[in-house]
């Protein structure tokens, strides 16, 4: 049995294509996507519609995570349309509108899949699509984290940083990002796993591709022009590897809700501090 899962696209239509070339050359059996496949990147509607046709043409299964949740809220009737707190989630709603309000095909997938009975797929952990599976994370979360009964193999993305722990007796994998990593490393990555003799071997696999390209879709999509203020942290994100929106927020949303300085503004601010560490 050969398995490929992969995670956390973030409508990074040039690195899934690498990866997906990559994977088609492997020739697993089964292809498994953990979630976040649209938002916080520039082409959501692309993204979503080639998984949809490996959905249909090869099988492939997908979940919802935390981004596809952030996308749906927006269909709410009480969704939020201006102010302050709306504009700290405009790219949400940019990516919202891109798909025509129509997010029918992102509350049909499921939060988690057994495709096997010794197999459990879910992005965040069974605790929640925002509770991430660490490399510090004790065992004793991790346990809760995997849900009952354990199973051999407990697969998840979310926090953009690929590991492989044994926790008992489940195989514990982040698959890591296609589209954003997170740990320093602008390579898409994804996990090759193997069932040989009944046990579960996986590996972190990195896929090269063209950063520059992916870089030209934030501008060419109209991201940057058109998903609101913090499109730069996001295009940052991917230069870097390294994740900038929760130390960002941290810092300013508190004196941004409270009208102390604009969210353009704390944006250039946090990005000058970068570039002069």
């Amino acid at each position: 049995m050969k398995m490929a899962v992969l995670a956390d696209v973030h409508a990074n239509l040039v690195a899934l294509h690498a990866v997906v070339e990559q994977i088609d050359r492997w020739q697993p059996d089964v292809v498994l996507v953990a979630g976040d496949i649209i938002n916080r990147g520039p082409r959501p509607v692309e993204s979503l519609a080639y998984l949809q046709m490996r959905q249909q043409a090869d099988g492939w299964r997908v979940l919802k995570g935390n981004h596809e949740e952030y996308v749906i809220s927006h269909s709410l009737p009480d969704a939020l349309r201006s102010g302050l707190q709306f504009d700290l989630f405009r790219s949400s709603y940019w990516t919202y509108c891109k798909l025509g309000g129509d997010v029918s095909a992102l509350q049909a997938l499921p939060l988690h899949l057994e495709p096997f009975a010794d197999v459990r797929l879910t992005h965040g952990s069974m605790r929640g699509t925002r509770d991430g599976v660490y490399a510090a994370t004790p065992d004793s979360v991790l346990r809760e984290q995997i849900g009952e009964p354990p199973p051999d193999l407990f697969c998840v993305g979310h926090t953009h940083q690929p590991l492989i722990r044994q926790v008992d007796d489940t195989l514990v994998v982040n698959v890591g990002a296609v589209g954003l990593p997170f740990d320093g490393d602008y390579r898409p990555a994804y996990a090759q796993i193997l069932q040989v003799n009944g046990a579960w071997r996986a590996e972190i696999v990195r896929v090269d591709y063209d950063l520059h390209a992916a870089e030209r879709d934030f501008y060419e999509s109209g991201f940057m022009d058109e998903s609101g203020p913090m499109a730069p942290l996001i295009l940052k994100e991917l230069q870097v590897a390294r994740g900038q929106l929760f130390s960002w927020a941290q810092q300013y949303e508190a004196n941004i809700l409270a009208g102390h300085i604009s969210q353009q503004e704390a944006v250039q601010r946090y990005l000058q501090g970068l570039e002069s560490t």
